[in-house]
């Protein structure tokens, strides 16, 4: 990681998982070109979970190489660190400009990016448990009807699961007063 000073925890990345409402897989196919797809993934421990059909681009990847890295965004915003008084005192100095550049055309975000290998899931009881666990965090108010829905549904569906190999957390994000917060800064 480049921005050593913005890197996070491990349990900050979980952290980023967790919350994400989906995360990007990425891998190469067999022309060496790049393959990116959104998906549903859930964490449980140190293992990801995820659903998808039983055929298609994916799974034949998957098949030949199951090296992926995954991509989680946590929350996006453009932040207010100076009132438009304080901007159009900062523009008559040409030596502040730079807090233009570094304080105010920026973006805070947060975001991890885990690296594993894909493997489909065949034993029954973990995929169950797999589909429970996407089930609960995607569909909550719904899991009345999840026993019924995977006795239908789990003989169509593949599960894969992706063992975290490696974890890299990463975060900017601006203090009350203007300050970056870097070096893992929580408050």
């Amino acid at each position: 990681m480049r921005r050593k000073d913005r890197e996070m925890s491990t349990e900050f990345g979980n952290q980023i998982i967790d919350k994400s409402r989906y995360g990007v897989i990425s891998m190469v196919d067999e022309d060496s070109e790049s393959y990116g797809i959104p998906l549903s993934i859930v964490r449980d421990e140190n293992t990801l979970y995820f659903h998808s059909a039983m055929d298609g681009r994916k799974v034949k990847l998957f098949e030949k190489s199951p090296n992926v890295s995954v991509v989680f965004v946590g929350e996006v915003k453009v932040p207010e660190n100076y009132t438009k008084e304080e901007l159009d005192e900062i523009v008559k100095d040409e030596s502040k400009t730079v807090l233009l550049i570094s304080s105010v055309f920026t973006t805070e975000y947060e975001s991890a990016v885990v690296k594993g290998k894909v493997k489909l899931v065949e034993d029954m009881e973990e995929k169950i448990k797999a589909m429970k666990l996407i089930c609960e965090k995607y569909t909550p108010t719904k899991m009345d009807y999840f026993n019924m829905a995977i006795k239908t549904g789990l003989k169509r569906t593949n599960v894969y699961r992706i063992e975290i190999e490696e974890i890299k957390a990463k975060r900017k994000k601006y203090d009350t007063h203007g300050e970056e917060m870097k070096w893992g800064r929580m408050e």
